[in-house]
């Protein structure tokens, strides 16, 4: 019998992704909208994966729904702020909860998960992430407005233990990434910055982006991705690496793949359809590095959604 998935955001370009996912997967999507009675359509799934942003709107009210109906809940938020007070707020939820399981938070956690080869805790750890391009959805610039707003304007990082913020412009410098060198932006924080402190012990999390990917989203362009198959992928192209540092040892995960937006859906799926198997569901809020086996998880994916180079000594 197939399981029945919810997906509030279905008509957006993440959920229409996802709609699809579920279907290869053999699995029925209720597609819901912002008219959709959640308690009513909650009632016929068996878990929700929440695609609607700004997230800051959305979240609390789809996880209070998933708690009334009793099944777990995802969602695909890049906001930092929404994944910390998810983790603040639903610690002792009574179903599995697992935000941010998405390009920018799920994946960089599992990647640090995988770097860490089993430990608990690192000095350092860096996400560097290599764009070709980045063309932003309209909803990325919406939740991504909310975001700025809520910090006042200032960048966030991760440093001492904790998020900070700070005032003025993120330094550029240059990565070398296993693909050679490349000009970025420093301090680029995203949501695997709050993921990845909640399962391990870190001090320090580094953060580049390239150059062009920054300047691709902060120029007043409001196109967004332009399909190029009939799956309605995008031609960019992302190439990720995670270096966890401890003790004068330093090991390496890496992924790369095609279109940000699409590969969010085998991430969110592959999550859902463990927890509903039963691996990684215990209740409460954990994120997907914390929940499930990183190597047996990224290689388990589609290697034309996702390609995941294991974890090394560099």
């Amino acid at each position: 019998m197939s399981r029945h998935i919810a997906v509030p955001g279905a008509t957006g370009r993440t959920g229409r992704f996802v709609l699809a996912e579920l279907r290869r997967r053999g699995l029925t999507p209720i597609p819901c909208d912002r008219t959709t009675d959640l308690d009513v359509a909650l009632r016929r799934a068996d878990a929700v994966i929440n695609c609607a942003g700004p997230f800051a709107a959305t979240a609390e009210p789809v996880i209070a729904a998933a708690v009334r109906a009793g099944i777990p809940y995802l969602d695909v938020t890049a906001e930092i702020e929404v994944v910390t007070d998810t983790f603040a707020r639903h610690a002792g939820a009574a179903v599995p909860i697992v935000p941010a399981v998405a390009f920018y938070g799920g994946l960089g956690d599992l990647l640090a998960t995988a770097a860490l080869g089993g430990a608990r805790g690192a000095e350092e750890i860096v996400v560097a992430y290599a764009l070709s391009s980045w063309r932003p959805t309209a909803g990325t610039r919406a939740t991504g407005a909310v975001s700025a707003r809520r910090r006042g304007g200032r960048r966030v990082v991760y440093e001492g233990g904790r998020l900070d913020y700070r005032d003025g412009a993120a330094p550029r410098t240059t990565y070398e990434f296993t693909t050679g060198v490349r000009p970025v932006v420093g301090e680029f924080t995203m949501a695997d910055s709050a993921t990845i402190p909640t399962h391990v012990d870190v001090a320090r999390i580094g953060t580049y982006m390239t150059s062009n990917a920054v300047d691709d989203l902060r120029a007043d362009d409001p196109s967004g991705p332009v399909a190029v198959d009939a799956s309605g992928r995008s031609a960019q192209t992302f190439h990720v690496e995670v270096v966890a540092r401890t003790g004068g040892v330093a090991r390496r995960a890496t992924a790369a793949g095609r279109d940000i937006y699409a590969v969010t859906a085998p991430l969110v799926v592959e999550a859902a359809v463990r927890i509903l198997a039963g691996e990684g569901a215990a209740a409460g809020v954990a994120s997907a590095g914390a929940r499930f086996d990183p190597a047996d998880f990224l290689g388990a994916l589609d290697p034309h959604a996702l390609a995941f180079g294991p974890a090394e000594t560099v």
